[in-house]
């Protein structure tokens, strides 16, 4: 249907720009979906119009006229009317209209990956006002109930206007701080949809899809950022073997996967990503992750998988974006690279932290550490451990078969 393709891929677009002309989040969505609502309407009664995003354009801004009109409380409503109005009255767009919605796109991304925005608000913002999921889908995703994910968004758009925090993009010396966040942002988005961290599902399709739509269309507005591509590239790398990953709802080991189930188109797109991230030689955090990926992916099997260099290209992670996360998964590739023993010696001091003491995937990685060592009651102590701090369905049954497994060896 002709209006659901506009809707998915002009709503960001249309939605963005009246943002910047109204001033108010909330008054644009309103009015955006309103358009819609009438374009299902309007195109069925009279056919569908020659530029159909045009029109979704035009019927927003005037139903944002006639929300104005009706809402007497707004304290600058006559500045926003007589500037909407004026813009309605234009008869033709001006040369720079292209350019001026790209940058709208990218005001808004910035705009909802604020720093003063608290990091979950700034996920669920920019999933509702840039990915286009409902309210209950991203409650859905997060575990949490949609009121309690209403009143995040509603907070969110208040401070926003409260704060007056600009619909801009940053300034040339507070880009790359600022891009870290939104970058952080996408990635959060895509981490939850890859390894779910409740539920019955180990992915959510629906979160990979809107964190790789997002991450295509910053290197789209921002084709300069090697920390972008490197972004995309990663994302792409892991959502192409997302079919392999279970099979009867089980989850499948890297090892183990199908790899005729891998999307190899996916995969060549990935790469080319990762390729134009290399070519600004500024190594960043995600682009080194794409590359681990890479490796993986490009070994001829489990095999001959370059251990050795997976694990150097952790360190230099380690060394460029230091996380509990990357220390535990250098620690894992260092085992398979230079035998079990190796990495549990670099697990012994992450395992003394208190900090870390309910961190799932160390316990989990420790656990698989102690089995390939031979130490069976260890093991079956951490993977007890694992065991008990893991939310997820899929992740727990696979926990839980391997520890079932020591007990046959």
């Amino acid at each position: 249907m002709v209006a659901a393709r506009v809707f998915r891929d002009e709503r960001v677009a249309v939605l963005a720009t009246l943002i910047r002309q109204v001033g108010d989040f909330q008054l644009a969505e309103d009015s955006v979906q309103d358009a819609f609502e009438s374009a299902l309407v309007t195109w069925q009664r009279d056919g569908v119009p020659r530029n159909p995003a045009a029109w979704i354009n035009v019927a927003a801004r005037r139903r944002a006229i006639d929300r104005l009109r009706r809402n007497r409380s707004a304290a600058d409503r006559a500045a926003r009317l007589a500037e909407l109005i004026r813009l309605d009255e234009q008869e033709h767009p001006t040369t720079s209209e292209a350019s001026m919605i790209a940058d709208d796109r990218l005001r808004l991304i910035f705009t909802c990956c604020h720093p003063a925005l608290d990091p979950s608000a700034q996920v669920a913002l920019t999933l509702r006002t840039l990915g286009g999921l409902t309210t209950a889908e991203i409650a859905h995703a997060f575990v949490v109930s949609e009121p309690t994910m209403g009143k995040r968004i509603a907070r969110a758009k208040r401070k926003i206007a409260n704060a007056h925090i600009r619909y801009q993009v940053p300034a040339d010396d507070e880009l790359p701080g600022r891009l870290r966040g939104v970058l952080r942002t996408v990635y959060l988005i895509f981490n939850e949809g890859y390894s779910a961290s409740a539920g019955d599902r180990l992915t959510r399709g629906e979160l990979c899809g809107e964190a790789i739509r997002l991450g295509r269309l910053l290197v789209e507005l921002m084709p300069g950022e090697a920390d972008a591509w490197g972004l995309l590239a990663l994302m792409l790398l892991h959502d192409a073997r997302r079919a392999a990953r279970t099979v009867t709802g089980g989850y499948v080991a890297l090892a183990d996967q199908d790899r005729s189930l891998w999307d190899d188109a996916q995969i060549a797109d990935g790469l080319r990503a990762l390729e134009k991230a290399i070519r600004f030689h500024r190594p960043g955090e995600y682009q080194l992750q794409a590359a681990i990926t890479a490796l993986h992916i490009q070994a001829a099997d489990p095999d001959a998988t370059n251990w050795a260099q997976i694990a150097g290209l952790y360190a230099a992670l380690g060394r460029l974006s230091p996380s509990a996360v990357v220390d535990v998964n250098h620690a894992a590739a260092v085992g398979f690279a230079e035998g079990p023993q190796a990495g549990l010696e670099l697990l012994r001091p992450l395992l003394a932290e208190p900090a870390l003491a309910q961190y799932q995937p160390l316990h989990a990685a420790h656990a698989e550490l102690l089995s390939r060592a031979g130490d069976r009651p260890a093991a079956t102590h951490a993977y007890q451990q694992a065991i008990a701090l893991t939310q997820n369905a899929v992740t727990r049954a696979e926990l839980q078969r391997r520890l079932a497994a020591l007990t046959v060896k």
